[in-house]
């Protein structure tokens, strides 16, 4: 039995920039957009009535923008996944996009291959980033965010290993990385970050980044 194709919903304010990526999307048999929005208002009444998987979201929009319309959605639609797409690299509207909830963020310039590598892997339940890069786009706009207070109540739901871990995720790292540097098994890290993503309520590892940003757990340029 054929699978159903992932559903994917446009959002972007350029109508020549949703039928390029509708012209990709469709090109694939396991693709299919299922709709087209031209600001995130447009969008919100879309996601409500359109069934999606995978939101391809541009964060600079007229009347509400992507971050603000990511965060909505997500807030109705939690198992939706959104990917932000930005004009450049550091934009402190992706990084804002990441804390809303964006299962991460492309240039729109990406080739096509990677955008549609990204909407499978999204879907898949993965980040379409890698942590590193995240944390280079924190880095970038660091001085805006606030000042860690004290120590998180959640964290005290994690173990100590737990802990540890949380700390490696923040710093890019990978799960081969992890293990070599914890000299553990990378099966067995990968049970430990799947621990810690669900205490936390994460969806992935680049809103692990972005929690450990915001608590303080790591510092910008470390």
């Amino acid at each position: 039995m054929t699978e159903a194709p992932i559903r994917v919903a446009l959002v972007d304010d350029q109508e020549l920039v949703r039928t390029g990526m509708r012209m990709v999307v469709d090109s694939q048999d396991d693709l299919r957009v299922v709709g087209e929005a031209a600001d995130g208002l447009q969008a919100l009444d879309l996601l409500r009535t359109t069934r999606a998987d995978v939101v391809l979201m541009d964060v600079r929009m007229p009347r509400l923008d992507g971050v603000e319309a990511t965060r909505r959605v997500l807030r109705d639609l939690p198992d939706l996944r959104v990917i932000v797409l930005t004009t450049f690299d550091l934009d402190e509207y992706a990084f804002a996009a990441l804390q809303a909830g964006a299962s991460g963020f492309l240039l729109k310039d990406t080739p096509a291959e990677r955008l549609i590598d990204a909407i499978r892997t999204v879907h898949a339940g993965e980040a379409v980033i890698a942590p590193s890069t995240t944390r280079r786009l924190i880095d970038h706009v660091a001085s805006r965010l606030p000042t860690a207070g004290q120590e998180p109540a959640q964290l005290q739901r994690l173990t100590g290993r737990e802990r540890e871990i949380l700390l490696e995720i923040a710093t890019g790292a990978s799960n081969a990385e992890i293990a070599g540097r914890l000299f553990l098994s990378e099966a067995t890290i990968k049970t430990h970050v799947g621990r810690v993503l669900q205490k936390l309520g994460l969806r992935d590892r680049v809103q692990a980044v972005v929690l450990a940003y915001e608590w303080g757990l790591v510092q910008p340029g470390r």
